[in-house]
């Protein structure tokens, strides 16, 4: 179980890696927003939508989820120990 959990965590760790480092900068969302089609997706219904917004979520839910992993083999790893 303690295997599945370090390989699952290393997985999550990867991932988290790759898509923080596909998203765009700060800097460059900014300087659209006064023109151009990012202005009306900044604006508009689909805002939540966007490719920048999707992989906001996704940073979320694999942050969460490497939380977890880190919590579950500290635990193991203290009741390993004692």
């Amino acid at each position: 179980m303690q295997t599945a959990v370090a390989i699952l965590h290393i997985v999550i760790a990867v991932a988290l890696i790759v898509v923080v480092l596909f998203q765009s900068g700060k800097d460059a969302g900014l300087s659209g927003v006064i023109g151009g089609e990012s202005s009306s997706s900044f604006y508009g219904k689909n805002k939540g939508k966007t490719k920048d917004a999707i992989l906001g979520k996704v940073t979320t839910a694999l942050a969460i989820l490497f939380l977890i992993t880190s919590l579950i083999l500290n635990f193991y790893f203290k009741k390993t120990m004692m």
